[in-house]
């Protein structure tokens, strides 16, 4: 065995004790606080965190503002509006939650989206959300970032039997005078919702 091949060895050697050293190290610096005492299953309750393909679920969910709307859509999904809130950077967000009120996993999710190319392209959301400014003769759909992915929730595609999931959509505010808008989401009916600010 040569000199050098003994040394690269030798290198090789030390440099992966160090890895596993450090490895080890950090597993055991947990950052001890509340969270990390929960199960992973539980950390994962937002629908954002879920894992792909399912609705999450909190076991204590955040308590909702009154509701702005109550939607009762197909097999048991009921979506509830909680806030359409105008900011001042020229924004409507709109948020709420869908629960599965059904004894049955909810499957059409993805109906949800709409049926634009550039959405299609991201996987299921609930993009296919509009506003009507019925006096403006507007209609506004969910925005998108610069890579075509839609400004609200994401990756639902199946919902769990009794399962609530907070959602929200970003559409560009209608004009200051215009108080209230039509709300649409494929799979539910129409509701009149009230803007706040």
């Amino acid at each position: 065995m040569s000199i050098r091949f003994t040394a690269k060895a030798r290198g090789a050697l030390a440099v992966g004790a160090v890895a596993v050293s450090a490895s080890l190290l950090m597993t055991g610096c947990g950052g001890g606080g509340d969270a990390d005492d929960k199960p992973a299953k539980e950390q994962s309750a937002g629908a954002g965190n879920a894992p792909k393909g399912e609705g999450g679920k909190s076991d204590t969910p955040e308590p909702i503002g009154e509701p702005i709307a109550e939607l009762r859509g197909e097999k048991g999904m009921v979506l509830t509006l909680t806030e359409a809130k105008r900011d001042a950077g020229g924004f409507l967000t709109v948020n709420g939650q869908v629960e599965n009120t059904s004894d049955k996993i909810y499957t059409g999710a993805n109906k949800w989206r709409g049926d634009e190319t550039e959405i299609l392209k991201h996987g299921s959301s609930i993009a296919g959300a509009t506003l009507i400014d019925s006096g403006g003769k507007k209609r506004y759909y969910v925005l998108r970032d610069t890579e075509g992915r839609c400004l609200c929730t994401m990756s639902l595609v199946t919902i769990k039997a009794g399962v609530t999931v907070p959602v929200f959509m970003q559409f560009p505010a209608p004009p200051e005078e215009v108080d209230e808008v039509q709300f649409q989401l494929p799979t539910f009916p129409s509701a009149t919702i009230k803007i706040a600010g």
